[in-house]
């Protein structure tokens, strides 16, 4: 089995070239570009000078690296970039004037996901009413005789790899919210065509396109396949593949046949890449042919998914190096800088197939295409894989590990858009205020996988978990049927600590929490939830919510000043120990516990409204602290090889993977 310290060695190796541009610049090149982008299309007008903007997908692209460089700082300046951009582009009752749904081009699915993105962040259901147009035009897409959709109206048959970046991760993510599971075997069944009959035996390589009718004068008229292997449209297969998988539900037998897709094109396109300049060419397989050339947006896309897809668990961790080496190649050739200027080179600007003036599809056709400096989607890609190589350091820190988030103790409901009732304080899958979408998205950063156990915390229940995080116990002001900790739960905790599980505690004042059952458990462990109010805020007077952490403590390493509003205090026994005080007042207390760890903290201080950069003062820091404070706790559980019966863990993410 692998160690951490091998993961974590591979990790600094593969990111050795872009740490040097970090010590030269201390701004990460993902805010730089993003500045940049910003600079050069305002408000995402991305279209020549005088002319409208309209509704695609190269704005789309554009805004899916946006969201990588919000999600990775939470600069409001980005958030506000993004809101701004597709606001211009919508109606206030949720029409999109410049979608012309009845052409039903899969391109015009993909800005979707920035509408669920906004919906999901604001609750502002204009953005609902308006993916929904788009959910609704997937519906009625046409369909070639093996179930597959056309590409568009015009392109009557044909499957382009293209069009499963365009259309579904959206499909994924809205089938996910709006309760309809039985969407992914269609959206599994996508991928699985493509992968029958446009993959070539030989190379491992996609033809761009598929026509099933093996009509067109570009199709094979024994396969229906173009004939060449184009990079970006492999490019977009690859970026599909990995986003999809975000939101496949557990269990959902669709997930393994994406992944081992997704391995086999892993496969090709590290097969294919320039071992001297660890880029690709624009015709894969055909490097020393006359007129092919390296290609900026398809090495950005190579290097986004195959470094998210070790982050995520899905790929070996081998393929780090192999995102490592094209990223390093697309920094050396294809970036300009010139002051606050980043400039991306060498971005083929369209490639397709068919329609008027007809694309035959040879390679000549292809090498021909223009070749642009700052297009739009290559610009996006280009974000993705700078915000994912500025997680590569400690992508694995915590690979193959599971954070679980408590749905017992803590289980408030609320009724969805959908009329579906949905666990929504203090979860995963909440963007909004009350969630911990982004606490959720530190500990993905470092690796981690996430899941929610909505039954009692058994020893057997947490099998699978490498840390437990239980925040604010309902009381019956907060629920009139709460689940109230006792002490048979304290001794299953105490079993599953001491065995080596890392349990995250985090209270709220009494008004809002359970102290009194909940320190059942806390006492277990050495920690006392005292029944006071400290901290308390009223109105916007931020600063008496302050806590100042010097950054000289194991956990922080860095000063920080976090807001906790209205907290409870600590009281420590042995073997706990204090970790965050002000004077008497402790905020934060640690406990070894047999080979497991324990952490409390007086505050759920890192839902949504305190980490999101949107509503505190510049001052506060809560996410860059919430990353430490997530590294701590991965760094806290014990590899596989140190439990007390790793045979029993083999295969599963209770601890690190192999």
């Amino acid at each position: 089995m692998k160690s951490v310290r091998l993961l974590a060695c591979l990790a600094v190796l593969a990111f050795t070239a872009a740490s040097a541009l970090a010590a030269a610049d201390p701004e990460p090149m993902s805010r730089r570009a993003a500045n940049a982008a910003m600079a050069r299309w305002p408000d995402g007008h991305t279209a020549p000078a005088g002319s409208p903007e309209s509704w695609n997908y190269e704005l789309g692209t554009l805004l899916e690296g946006m969201d990588s460089v919000w999600l990775s700082n939470v600069d409001p300046r980005y958030f506000n970039y993004i809101k701004s951009s597709v606001d211009a582009l919508i109606a206030p009752d949720g029409s999109i004037p410049t979608l012309k749904p009845e052409e039903h081009q899969l391109d015009n699915i993909l800005l979707g996901r920035q509408l669920l993105f906004l919906y999901f962040i604001t609750q502002d259901k204009r953005y609902l009413t308006a993916a929904t147009l788009l959910w609704n035009q997937l519906g009625a897409q046409p369909r070639n005789v093996e179930g597959g959709y056309w590409h568009k109206q015009r392109y009557p048959n044909q499957m382009w790899l293209d069009g499963l970046y365009m259309a579904e991760p959206f499909r994924a993510e809205y089938a996910s919210i709006s309760h309809h599971p039985e969407e992914f075997a269609d959206i599994t069944k996508q991928f699985v065509l493509m992968e029958q009959h446009a993959r070539d035996a030989k190379t491992g390589l996609l033809y761009h396109g598929w026509d099933a009718s093996k009509q067109e004068r570009w199709a094979n008229q024994k396969t229906g396949d173009s004939s060449q292997f184009w990079a970006r449209g492999m490019g977009w297969f690859m970026m599909a593949l990995v986003d999809t998988l975000d939101f496949y539900p557990e269990g959902d037998p669709g997930r393994a046949q994406l992944i081992a897709i997704l391995r086999h094109a892993a496969v090709a396109v590290a097969r294919f890449q320039d071992k001297k300049t660890g880029l690709w060419y624009t015709m894969m397989n055909k490097p020393g042919e006359k007129g092919n050339y390296f290609e900026s947006s398809s090495a950005c896309m190579f290097v986004y998914a195959l470094a998210k897809g070790v982050r995520r668990d899905n790929l070996p961790a081998s393929y780090l190096a192999v995102a490592q080496r094209g990223y390093q190649g697309i920094l050396a050739q294809f970036v300009q800088t010139q002051g606050d200027d980043v400039s991306l080179t060498n971005t083929v600007k369209a490639s397709g197939l068919g329609g008027e003036p007809y694309r035959d599809g040879t390679y000549a056709y292809y090498i021909g295409e223009k070749v642009v400096t700052n297009d739009p989607k290559g610009v996006g890609a280009f974000l993705l894989a700078s915000t994912e190589m500025e997680y590569a350091p400690e992508s694995t820190l915590a690979r193959g590990g599971t954070v679980v988030i408590d749905g017992w103790f803590n289980s408030q409901l609320r009724t969805d858009a959908f009329g579906q009732q949905i666990d929504f304080h203090y979860k995963w899958n909440t963007w909004d205020n009350p969630g911990y979408s982004l606490f959720g998205h530190l500990f993905q950063e470092f690796g981690a996988q996430l899941g929610e156990l909505d039954a009692e915390p058994t020893a057997s229940n947490l099998t699978h978990a490498g840390v437990y995080v239980i925040v604010s116990p309902d009381n019956v002001d907060k629920n009139p049927h709460p689940h109230f900790a006792n002490s048979q739960d304290a001794a299953q905790l105490a079993d599953w600590v001491r065995s080596g599980g890392v349990l995250v505690i985090m209270e709220n004042d009494t008004s809002y929490a359970d102290l009194d059952h909940f320190n059942v458990i806390g006492d277990k462990f050495g920690i006392h939830f005292n029944s006071v109010l400290r901290k308390h805020v009223i109105g916007t007077n931020w600063e008496q919510g302050r806590i100042s952490i010097d950054g000289k403590g194991p956990i922080f390493h860095h000063p920080h000043a976090i807001y906790a509003k209205d907290v409870c205090t600590i009281k420590v026994s042995n073997p706990a120990r204090s970790a965050l005080a002000e004077g008497d007042d402790i905020f934060m207390a640690t406990t070894k516990y047999g080979k497991g760890t324990v952490i409390a903290m007086t505050d759920p201080w890192l839902y949504n409204e305190y980490t999101d950069g949107r509503k505190l003062p510049a001052l506060y820091d809560n996410y860059a602290a919430g990353k430490e404070f997530a590294r701590w706790i991965l760094e806290q559980v014990p590899p596989v090889s140190e439990l007390e019966t790793p045979e029993q863990y083999t295969g599963s993410p209770r601890g690190y993977q192999p």
